[in-house]
């Protein structure tokens, strides 16, 4: 009985066995469709944020060209830019719940592309046609780039695919590669910010490092809350688990500590440098972390995993260009510098320069920086000096000049 009944047991499991292998390639066009519904909703996101930002620029300068007394929250431009902007984001956080971290945070770059573009067009001052070329070449070579490296990103992404659901989020946090991680991104955001706030070492990579490092975690944690939103539309209730409020908490600290650097940064250096660098680093720690986190590149071979850097190069100089065309705002300076004016000399006092020159100083009257000189000299003073009555009748003089020497 048994050796009748095996091969009819064989025969019965080979239809089974094939349609299990039938299935794989069902599942991954399935996920390759998703990739592309995420990467399209990332590049319909960023568009329509930058064009939402330079609606709003182009609703204060026209505000501030014309003699309309209005507020800018008034005019009805301001207000379809902000409609775009909260669509675009609407539409780059539905994105992570479909894609793959490492493949959604590079897009970004659409957003830099776009705001060129639309910036030479439409806010830009009027431009002759025979110095376009001449003034914009690097702006268009560097949109060919980024548009190229884009391409890239979306064709050789990573293509792994995971429900977000509490029990994985959960799994992967306690998982020992995010762990250790976590512990160096913590230590060296710590040193970066005593550095920072300690040793005033304003510089743009150490705040724009601090940006990246927290944007690590923002978007991290915004895969996790997108995930489990989608995942709990589709039937499978996921808000029940504290996982998604913990992650949901994060995300917003983390946001707003970002946009609390990123202000400081503005205020500090050239919006391209911050755009060109941040860009480059964010990407760059985002991408770390998600491959540490969602373990966005098991099972990828190398070609896709070189082809899928060589993009990210390639958009990063394509960012740079772009960025690196702006126009650097001049700062204003609050004093006349006299060696600015035609036939005029610096005033000196004994070979040192009381008038500041150009880029010497930002204090009115402030003596240039010399190392040189033990000291900093100031104006001499005219103190009131006492009509003194002595025996002889003789007065002394009412004012007196006090003559400062190097010895004193």
């Amino acid at each position: 009985m048994e050796g009748g009944n095996s091969p009819n047991l064989q025969l019965q499991q080979l239809p089974l066995a094939t349609a299990a292998v039938s299935v794989q390639p069902h599942t991954d066009s399935f996920s390759y469709k998703e990739n592309l519904i995420g990467a399209l909703l990332a590049i319909f996101g960023h568009l329509v944020i930058s064009i939402a930002l330079n609606l709003q620029k182009y609703s204060h300068i026209r505000l501030a060209g014309s003699k309309d007394p209005r507020a800018y929250f008034k005019t009805k431009t301001w207000w379809c830019g902000l409609f775009l902007l909260v669509l675009g984001e609407l539409g780059v956080f539905s994105s992570y719940a479909f894609a793959p971290l490492s493949l959604i945070v590079p897009l970004s770059a659409v957003s830099v592309i776009a705001s060129a573009i639309i910036g030479i067009i439409f806010i830009k001052e009027k431009w002759k046609p025979k110095d376009f070329l001449r003034r914009y070449v690097l702006s268009f070579v560097g949109c060919g780039l980024a548009i190229i490296g884009t391409y890239l990103l979306i064709t050789f992404g990573p293509n792994s695919h995971e429900k977000m659901t509490g029990e994985n989020i959960t799994r992967h946090l306690v998982s020992w590669p995010f762990l250790l991680y976590m512990l160096l991104e913590i230590i060296i955001f710590c040193l970066l910010l005593y550095f920072y706030k300690e040793k005033n070492a304003n510089y743009i990579v150490v705040i724009l490092l601090l940006v990246a490092l927290l944007g690590s975690m923002t978007v991290v944690t915004v895969k996790a809350v997108a995930g489990m939103i989608v995942v709990s539309i589709q039937g499978n209730l996921q808000l029940d688990y504290p996982i998604f409020y913990i992650m949901l908490v994060c995300m917003i600290a983390t946001a707003v500590f970002q946009a609390t650097f990123l202000a400081q940064a503005s205020q500090l250096y050239d919006s391209s440098q911050i755009a060109s660098i941040g860009y480059i680093l964010s990407t760059t720690i985002a991408i770390t972390a998600g491959a540490t986190f969602y373990l966005d590149f098991t099972g990828e071979d190398v070609l896709h995993i070189c082809m899928f850097a060589l993009g990210c190069l390639i958009a990063f100089l394509g960012v740079f260009l772009i960025t690196r065309n702006r126009k650097k705002s001049v700062p204003f300076e609050p004093y006349i510098s006299m060696d600015a004016m035609p036939g005029m000399q610096n005033v000196h006092d004994k070979g040192i320069a009381v008038q500041p020159d150009l880029k010497a100083s930002f204090s009115y009257g402030a003596l240039e920086n010399n190392d040189n000189m033990p000291e900093i000299y100031t104006p001499a003073t005219l103190p009131i000096v006492q009509e003194q009555h002595g025996s002889r009748g003789v007065s002394a003089p009412p004012y007196r000049v006090l003559e400062h020497s190097k010895k004193e």
